[in-house]
């Protein structure tokens, strides 16, 4: 399935890079091989991850405390956010 990508899931990884970053390349490298390896999943199979409000679904990155919500539509799949667990649940939810 194809995949696409909210305009702001850039910045959204680009931020969590740049922490990991200061910690340690290698474990940026990991983070970012992490988020391409479950958008991979969600693209072999959308249905996968468990939904969540607003008809996104919701894919938890296993070593980081990072998920990604994304929609299901006919023709694709749409990631519309990378968001930190701690974040608020309603954060990022207005883009469409």
């Amino acid at each position: 399935m194809e995949v696409i990508y909210h305009p702001l899931v850039k910045r959204d990884v680009a931020e969590a890079l740049k922490y990991y970053t200061d910690i340690s390349h290698r474990l940026a490298d990991e983070f970012q091989a992490e988020v391409r390896e479950i958008i991979s999943q969600a693209a072999e199979n959308p249905l996968r991850f468990h939904p969540t409000q607003r008809g996104f679904r919701r894919a938890n990155l296993r070593r980081f405390p990072y998920h990604i919500l994304y929609e299901v539509r006919s023709d694709c799949l749409r990631v519309m956010h990378v968001r930190h667990h701690k974040r608020h649940p309603d954060y990022g939810m207005e883009r469409v």
